[in-house]
Formats: C-alpha cells, structure tokens, sequence
C-alpha cells in the first residue's frame, strides 16, 4: 500500500508545446528515471481513460505519461479542424523528443493507430522501444468503427445532466456494470453556457474520420510492414472492432508480434477488464526490457 500511494504522490500535470503550435496536455506518473511508457487515448476518451494503468505502470517501475491528444480532453483543438493520424504522429514525435529518450507506447483505439505509424516510420526508429495495441488492428473493423462514430455522433446535442450522458453510455456498453457515482463524468464533458454537458472533443474530429479511408489504410498497411520492435496486440474478446480477421492480418503482417485476448471485455478493455489488462501489458514490456 505504501509503494502505491507514493507512486501517487509523483503524479504531475504536464504541458508540451509541439510544432503545429498547439498545446498537448498531460498527466505523468512515477519516477522521470524509470523506462518511459507512453499512454494514447482511442477517440473521444481523455488521458484520465488510463488512471488505473498508469497507476499499475508506476508500481512496476515505468514512468507513465498519458497525453490528451489534440482536440481531446485539455489540449488544444486544431484550428483547421486537422485531426489526420499523420498529425496525430507528428505531435507524438514531439512529445517523444522532449522528454529526452525512447518510448514504449499503450495505444488504444486511434491512439493504436498513432502509435502503430509511429512505430513503422522509420524516422522513429529511435524513439520507441515497444508497442502495444490495445484492441485495434492495422485498422478497424469497418462496421465496429462505424457503431463507435454513431455513439459518438449522438451526443453532439449535449446532456442535460451527467446522469443523462451516464444513461447514454450505458445503453451503448451494456456489458459493463453502470456506476452509481457518475461524478467522474465531469473528466469527460464540457458544461457549456447553454447548461448542457457535451464530450470533451472537438466535433470536427468526426467528419475527419467519416472522410475516405483508402490512402490512410495503405499507409497503415505500409507502416505495419516496417514495424521491427516488439510488438503486442490485445483484443477484447466481444469486441466487434477488432474481429478475427483484423487478428489474422495483424499477425501476418507483423509475424513477430505476440497476441492476447480478454475474456468478458469489449472495445474498452482498460476500462472493462483493467487489472487484467494492465498486467499482461506490464508482463510484456518487462519481458521486453529484460531481453534488451
């Protein structure tokens, strides 16, 4: 108990200016000496979506740094509305060289995605170290992604309470037990001036994943190809977003690449199935360490 709550006591808010000029907000976690392992968010989340992993990460001796990605939660929404995966991977780039060395990456959903480029763009090969998807594969499963941008798109009216939204996320992750506290809401929503709470992103984030996919899927399946680090992919076992098929082409694709599945977890497996979660990413990336 005492090691967890002084891996509390080193959390700290950080601020990253990268070259588009936008502000990257941040939360980082553990010892600034430990192994760097840097946390993505999948779309329409915020960094707190990895307080439990981070907190697990700090534990085991690695120094967690969960960033909001542009137009998300506290960091900067783009003023052309550019929310491409290339743009995304520019600011990681950033964040990567000021913070002084190379970088293990947790990539949910689009931070998968991000995560993935980065780690096949071989002017990054010395800035990660290892890569761990978290449910989602050299892309998504077309009819899985387009359910997400749905949920997404649903709540572009606002709430009139927390309960309100709660009730929303509830009817879309049925599985997942609702809480009884949904203070935490507060995270994720914006109250805006009209007294209504609306998702903390930027709106212009949809129409820039509702636009053709053709050329980011070849450049995905390009960067696939080139990815040499350690390599991890965990899926959700009821996730429709990854299917087997994503599987199968991600492990022929990336034949080196090790594969995980968790039971009774769907898309949001951080938040579904956390400790199992976080363990088996924790397991991987001291395997890898140790290797090194």
């Amino acid at each position: 108990m005492e090691q967890f709550l002084n891996s509390f006591r080193k959390l700290a808010l950080m601020k990253f200016k990268v070259s588009s000029g936008l502000n990257i907000q941040a939360t980082a976690l553990g010892n600034p000496d430990d192994p760097l392992v840097i946390l993505l968010h999948g779309g329409g989340q915020t960094r707190h979506a990895w307080r439990g992993t981070a907190g697990k990460l700090s534990q085991a001796g690695f120094y967690a740094v969960a960033i909001d990605l542009r137009g998300h939660g506290d960091s900067d929404w783009s003023e052309d509305g550019d929310y491409a995966i290339e743009s995304y991977k520019e600011d990681l780039k950033n964040i990567i060289n000021q913070l002084g060395k190379s970088a293990s990456l947790i990539g949910a959903s689009l931070g998968g995605m991000i995560s993935l480029c980065t780690a096949g763009d071989r002017e990054c090969s010395d800035l990660c170290n290892a890569l761990v998807m978290v449910d989602i594969g050299i892309y998504p499963n077309e009819e899985g992604s387009n359910e997400i941008l749905k949920f997404m798109s649903s709540g572009s009216k606002g709430f009139s309470s927390l309960e309100e939204a709660s009730d929303s996320i509830a009817s879309y992750l049925p599985h997942r037990e609702k809480p009884k506290d949904v203070s935490g809401l507060k995270k994720n929503l914006r109250l805006k001036e009209d007294g209504r709470y609306y998702w903390h992103w930027d709106p212009r984030f949809i129409e820039s994943r509702t636009s053709n996919r053709t050329d980011y899927k070849l450049r995905q399946k390009m960067y696939a190809e080139s990815v040499n680090i350690p390599t991890l992919l965990i899926r959700g076992a009821l996730s429709n977003v990854v299917t087997q098929d994503e599987v199968d082409d991600f492990l022929e694709t990336i034949k080196h690449a090790e594969f995980i599945e968790i039971d009774r977890a769907a898309h949001m497996i951080a938040g579904d199935r956390n400790d199992i979660f976080a363990n088996a990413a924790i397991s991987f990336l001291q395997k890898t360490l140790n290797s090194e």
